[in-house]
């Protein structure tokens, strides 16, 4: 599979830059695999295409407000860092990634907020964006937290081309956020309303929760024609037994089994036995599914339109079949779809 067979035209005004008023009400595309049949609904009208004990798995990680804007000592130069990861929580080390990159070197001190309320050391040159910062701070650990995270932006991704407003603080995320970690939203999840959860949970369907802390790794570029060459970042993943139990339950009752979003069909395609079971497992993926793939636990896939040449989208193109998903795509386009984080959804069965 090449690279170059992922690129359509996406005119920019169908970027979504906002979410739709309400959750459930943003529109939905059903593909049919089999058929190749393409329905145009509303995003509750998904329930219509689960009956009970089918299993929906959901990635219920929580986004933390990972963009800070700071200054750099003695110069003032503004400076954006992006936090990745925690590192070490006694010392305050973080895994950062800073822009402009090629200015700052080891041992810059970089102060943010009001009256510099946040002071950070960096103390490691890990790539050539990558940075390791130490973040001087005496207070207690939850004092530290709660500073950092005030002076944290929520993370939207670079294409949302707009000012981060407080309503994105509750909408890129999840309703069952949980778990905290990561800097991007499981986007497919955001669709999903406590009124249509309820109306799954009276129908009878069971949910599964896993948890993948998505990484900038989704959005990182393809720079490799040849897609076996491309290395996915490493995300953290949690399958809990509980989880695993109702997923393979599921499986064995030949019920349905909808993967939520891509996040969860590579952490449940990440720890799969021979008979198509999940193990349980707490460690780190970076798989990557692109076309021709053999698909082991879901038969069913709820995701958003994903930008060209995107890593999601060549995963959504391995489960629907290329030829049938880009069709869909070229459909959505014609038909005016919203794509990206805040954009439509697509339900694969």
């Amino acid at each position: 599979m090449k690279l170059s067979k992922f690129k359509y035209k996406l005119p920019e005004e169908l970027i979504a830059l906002h979410p739709a008023p309400n959750r459930d009400e943003s529109r939905l595309m059903v593909v049919h695999k089999s058929t190749g049949k393409i329905e145009h609904k509303i995003f509750k009208d998904i329930i219509d295409y689960f009956d009970e004990k089918d299993v929906l798995i959901f990635n219920d990680t929580k986004v933390f407000p990972a963009r800070l804007y700071g200054k750099k000592e003695k110069t003032g130069a503004e400076i954006e860092v992006f936090l990745l990861r925690e590192l070490n929580k006694d010392q305050r080390l973080w895994d950062v990634l800073v822009d402009p990159a090629r200015k700052i070197r080891i041992g810059n001190k970089l102060y943010f907020g009001d009256n510099d309320a946040l002071v950070a050391e960096v103390i490691d040159n890990t790539t050539s964006r990558g940075r390791t910062l130490r973040f001087l701070f005496d207070g207690s650990y939850d004092e530290f937290k709660k500073t950092l995270y005030s002076l944290g932006e929520t993370p939207l991704p670079k294409f949302i081309k707009r000012k981060v407003e407080p309503e994105d603080r509750e909408r890129y995320q999840t309703i069952f956020a949980k778990h905290e970690g990561a800097v991007a939203a499981p986007t497919a999840g955001m669709h999903f309303s406590r009124e249509l959860l309820k109306r799954f949970e009276i129908k009878g369907i069971d949910f599964a929760f896993i948890t993948l802390h998505v990484g900038l790794g989704s959005f990182r570029s393809v720079d490799v024609e040849d897609l076996t060459k491309h290395k996915m970042d490493s995300e953290q993943i949690f399958i809990s037994e509980e989880a695993a139990k109702i997923i393979n339950n599921a499986k064995d009752q030949r019920k349905r089994i909808c993967a939520v979003g891509t996040t969860v069909m590579r952490t449940i395609e990440s720890s799969v036995s021979t008979n198509g079971h999940v193990n349980p497992f707490e460690g780190w993926t970076n798989k990557f599914i692109f076309p021709p793939y053999d698909f082991n636990v879901a038969d069913a896939m709820v995701s958003n339109f994903h930008l060209p040449y995107s890593t999601l989208l060549m995963m959504v193109a391995a489960f629907g079949g290329y030829d049938l998903v880009m069709k869909a795509y070229k459909t959505a386009v014609k038909e005016k779809y919203r794509f990206g984080t805040y954009g439509d959804a697509m339900l694969i069965i």
